[in-house]
């Protein structure tokens, strides 16, 4: 298993990522963080080893440039931003698929809270090249006009204390038209963190991914 940190190239400014690429790998799973966070979530790194484990590749990348994450801080301008931030994932997207040792992997989508929604946009608009989706205390009601258009396999994964979110998942759900599922984990709330939820979250995943992954 290989960990680099790479940076992906904007016009005028890099995103700063961590590469994982596993031995023999089915795809890679690229994430998406929420509001606030960075590739350096403790939630996400945790998520990202056990798919490693599964023998799914992974990239972590800021959606922000350090210097826009300084700005967000004080005014909070970009991290709501769904439609730069989805941007943001297909560039990365591109990234990959322009990268010589990893372009013919089966690409994968993890978003979490606010990534969830940028991920959803981006799938949207690149149907064929997103084989799956994952979404952990997703945000989908900031995706609206676009969940009819979603043809990648989603998976929806809440807390059943999430009560706020659980809903808005429910009635998103609804909306997707394509294969999908939602998991509900018990007695975990919005960040997963009671007992092994988390650890419940990425294995759903990991098993998401491998069914889309390994089909033809």
């Amino acid at each position: 298993m290989q960990k680099k940190n790479i940076e992906i190239p904007l016009s005028n400014n890099v995103l700063n990522g961590e590469l994982t690429l596993v031995d023999n790998p089915i795809g890679i799973a690229i994430f998406a963080h929420g509001s606030g966070s960075s590739r350096f979530s403790k939630r996400n790194q945790l998520v990202a080893k056990i798919l490693n484990e599964q023998k799914i590749s992974t990239l972590l990348f800021d959606l922000l440039t350090n210097e826009e994450e300084e700005l967000d801080k004080e005014t909070l301008e970009y991290r709501f931003n769904i439609q730069l931030l989805s941007k943001r994932l297909l560039t990365a997207t591109k990234w990959i698929q322009s990268n010589p040792n990893i372009k013919n992997l089966k690409i994968g989508y993890f978003g979490a809270s606010t990534g969830a929604a940028a991920a959803l946009i981006a799938a949207s608009s690149i149907p064929n090249e997103i084989k799956a989706i994952v979404s952990r205390g997703g945000r989908p009601d900031l995706a609206n006009s676009y969940l009819s258009q979603i043809s990648s396999p989603t998976l929806l994964i809440v807390g059943e204390l999430d009560f706020t979110v659980l809903k808005l998942n429910e009635e998103a759900y609804n909306q997707i038209n394509c294969e999908k599922d939602i998991k509900i984990i018990k007695n975990a709330t919005h960040v997963f963190e009671e007992g092994h939820s988390l650890e419940e979250v990425a294995m759903l995943a990991s098993k998401w991914f491998e069914k889309y992954f390994l089909s033809k």
